[in-house]
């Protein structure tokens, strides 16, 4: 039986070599300053090249919208000249790449946006969340947010201006789309999730309401660079950052609904991955299958052998493998010829050089 993470699909205009998906996973290795992506990194996606689709880590679309330090960003002309040398890299090896355009909103601290006061749908710190600042040491420095303020329409405006020159930006650097990232607590999720927005206009309360920035975000992009070319990430059941929503299930169906309405390429739906975590319901994977019609990737709790089953189940169509791909360059390859996998430094994730970046091996017999 031939294993269907390798049966063929079209993702838009693009034919991806398997189902295997390497996720946006922040690693926050730019140059500095200036947040440039950079050799180290382009070297470090290549050697990923096998994944049927790479998502590059969250890149931020403005100097505000950055949560961490070392993270890099797609709005000046130097990050566009050095995401160049990353897809350069990885259609070198007939790899596909998108960005993944990122605004953390409040998840961030003033240190790390010019001393600016962060912002978000509503004037609600995250609670217990921590960021990490440059300390002038080689560690991330873990601190905690501060209160953001409320977005006025002016502000609306400008990020939305903003995400549509992020995907221009993105497609000039050579990526082949753009995901972007509406999950894990950041900007977009503020204004989903009913704890994290208490705005009383026409982006607060009803379902309707707190999806509407959701939309219009998708809508210049789709504008900008073309449907085909325009993925999305939610994060339905995770309570990341903070941001919760009171019912999910009616909150996350509807989102599926008003992004099939633009015709995205895919969906891309985060499932909570810590240990204990609850399992994402199956009649909510069926109710999404039913109303998103694009491609639908998995991300989460995933080994071969689960992704394979989703799969053949028809509820997604590619699978994500986040942590797995830090410590297996090869991990299509794995996958493929059932190989055992290596595992990861947890202390060489965030900064730092190439250790525990470009320096795990393929396997070898």
């Amino acid at each position: 039986m031939t294993n269907s993470l390798f049966q063929p699909l079209q993702l838009g205009k693009l034919s991806p070599k398997n189902r295997i998906v390497m996720p946006p996973m922040t690693r926050s290795r730019a140059s500095q300053p200036g947040n440039d992506a950079n050799e180290m990194m382009a070297t470090y996606y290549a050697q990923r090249a096998s994944a049927g689709l790479i998502i590059a880590e969250g890149t931020q679309i403005s100097a505000i919208g950055q949560g961490y330090a070392w993270t890099p960003g797609i709005y000046s002309s130097a990050q566009i000249t050095g995401w160049r040398k990353v897809t350069d890299a990885v259609h070198n090896k007939n790899g596909i790449i998108f960005a993944q355009l990122w605004h953390v909103g409040r998840v961030t601290h003033p240190d790390n946006i010019g001393g600016k006061q962060p912002i978000s749908s509503s004037a609600l710190k995250a609670e217990n969340v921590k960021v990490f600042v440059d300390n002038g040491k080689q560690e991330p420095g873990f601190v905690d947010v501060v209160e953001p303020r409320a977005m006025t329409k002016e502000d609306i405006k400008l990020v939305l201006e903003e995400y549509r020159q992020a995907a221009l930006n993105a497609i000039e650097a050579g990526f082949d789309g753009i995901e972007l990232h509406g999950a894990n607590g950041y900007l977009i999720n503020q204004f989903i999730d009913s704890e994290a927005n208490n705005r009383t206009d026409e982006y607060g309360g009803s379902i309707e309401n707190r999806l509407r920035f959701l939309g219009e975000v998708v809508a210049v992009m789709v504008d900008a660079i073309g449907a085909d070319r325009v993925g999305v990430r939610l994060a339905p059941f995770t309570s990341l950052n903070g941001t919760i929503d009171a019912t999910p299930v009616e909150t996350y169906s509807a989102a599926a609904a008003l992004l099939n309405t633009y015709h995205i390429a895919y969906l891309h739906i985060a499932e909570v991955d810590w240990d204990d975590a609850p399992e994402t319901p199956f009649a909510f994977k069926q109710a999404i299958r039913e109303s998103f019609k694009g491609t639908l990737i998995y991300a989460g709790r995933y080994d071969a052998k689960k992704g394979q089953q989703a799969i053949d189940d028809g509820l997604a169509d590619m699978i994500a493998f986040g942590r797995p791909f830090v410590a297996n360059p090869d991990l299509a390859n794995r996958i493929k010829h059932g190989y055992p996998l290596a595992q990861h430094d947890p202390n060489t994730l965030f900064g730092g050089g190439e250790k525990g970046l470009t320096d795990y091996p393929e396997y070898k017999e």
